[in-house]
């Protein structure tokens, strides 16, 4: 019986199936947030639309979600250099920073009930629905990035991430780097559609 392994090169498409699953992942969640965003343009046209001010812990959000992304770059760049020390130091700054970004969701999400605008129920409006549906399933594909970098994270810590084993660190930073440009993408949405 033929003994088999997936090393780092590829597969004999030239590609490595992990990268090539990933990839998947990020097409159905571009899929998935093309069509809730389809779906508010829409709901919006139909009148019986709330009008109200987005939090402002949003926009501070934004801050840091791309300097995670810078974050989780110079880690990318620190395993390829053999910098060890730095690609910890990074990955737990991330980490960090991708918590910090749940939180402020945390808080804008306070805002909005503070506001009386709610998910649902007897006050809410379609308005603050999708508010909370845009921001709550970008923040659980956040929880699943902060989970991957974790691991990353770990191995790192047993000299398993360094410039002869970058599969781990290349597909977190491929995913870590979606989801930043994602919550761009939802908050410049926001802004020109609220």
């Amino acid at each position: 019986m033929a003994n088999f392994r997936i090393d780092e090169q590829s597969s004999r498409s030239g590609l490595h199936p992990l990268k090539f699953s990933l990839w998947l992942i990020i097409i159905s969640i571009i899929m998935m947030f093309a069509a809730f965003t389809s779906a508010y343009i829409v709901r919006r046209e139909e009148g019986n639309w709330l009008e109200f001010d987005l939090p402002s812990i949003l926009l501070v959000n934004t801050a840091v979600i791309i300097l995670s992304s810078v974050s989780m770059q110079l880690a990318h760049n620190a395993a390829k250099k053999d910098n060890l020390g730095t690609l910890k130091t990074m990955l737990l700054i991330t980490l960090v920073l991708g918590i910090a970004f749940l939180v402020g969701q945390w808080y804008g999400w306070a805002d909005l009930v503070q506001h009386n605008i709610y998910f649902g129920g007897t006050g809410s409006n379609p308005s603050g629905s999708f508010l909370y549906v845009l921001t709550g399933v970008h923040g659980f594909h956040l929880i699943t990035g902060l989970i991957f970098v974790l691991i990353v994270f770990l191995s790192s810590l047993k000299y398993k991430v360094h410039s002869k084993n970058m599969l781990r660190i290349q597909l977190c930073t491929v995913y870590w780097h979606f989801l930043g440009g994602l919550w761009l993408y939802l908050y410049i949405f926001l802004r020109i559609n609220h």
